[in-house]
């Protein structure tokens, strides 16, 4: 990232180490995109463990080396962004997507590379047990979880849950309709609600919909 005049965070932040609410990430995006290096930090801390979530349900072991190429995109273009810390994710989720998209249409090219994980449904299923899938959402096993869904009902529940992008901000990230979204959203976790009730586990899924309403 260019920086022209570095300005620091801490005063209006604190702590890089310490997880910025919202007030304080609207702050550090501000320094952000003046050139200040401590205000990216501050964002990438936030949006990074999310996006690279996501990514490992796109493109599996390669999901680091896609985010990368991803935040040298964001740190690039950052100062020309105009949003808010919720446009943000939404920007940065959808240029982590676009490179994603990239990767695989790049293996798809190489006639000798391993298949790429071209569909979600095709990922395997967690090797952990239900519960421990469910405690926390945002893990690697809960994602692995939800890739058990069709695509779009997977993409949608990640961005909405994970990502914790609103339905329009998740539309954005994938070209369709934000009610489009919200209908792929609630039928996936109604079916992720069925594939947890089948191992005894139920308050997931509910949950997860009340909090999107």
């Amino acid at each position: 990232m260019s920086v022209h005049e570095p300005e620091s965070v801490a005063g209006a932040v604190g702590d890089v180490d310490e997880a910025p609410g919202v007030a304080d990430l609207a702050v550090a995006l501000g320094v952000a995109q003046r050139g200040g290096e401590d205000g990216f930090r501050v964002l990438y801390r936030d949006v990074q463990p999310r996006v690279l979530r996501y990514l490992r349900a796109l493109v599996g072991g390669d999901a680091e080396d896609v985010a990368a190429e991803a935040w040298l995109h964001i740190a690039r273009d950052i100062g020309a962004f105009r949003g808010g810390v919720d446009d943000f994710r939404g920007w940065a989720t959808r240029i982590a997507r676009n490179r994603a998209m990239d990767h695989l249409r790049r293996q798809r090219r190489r006639p000798n590379a391993d298949a790429p994980a071209e569909s979600l449904h095709d990922l395997p299923a967690p090797s952990d047990t239900a519960d421990a899938a469910v405690t926390a959402l945002a893990t690697d096993t809960a994602v692995a979880l939800i890739a058990r869904l069709p695509r779009d009902q997977a993409e949608a529940v990640l961005l909405r849950v994970v990502v914790g992008l609103d339905a329009k901000a998740a539309a954005t990230v994938l070209g369709k309709r934000a009610g489009a979204v919200r209908t792929a959203a609630h039928r996936g976790l109604r079916t992720l609600a069925t594939i947890l009730e089948q191992d005894g586990v139920t308050h997931f899924a509910d949950s997860a919909l009340r909090d999107m309403r």
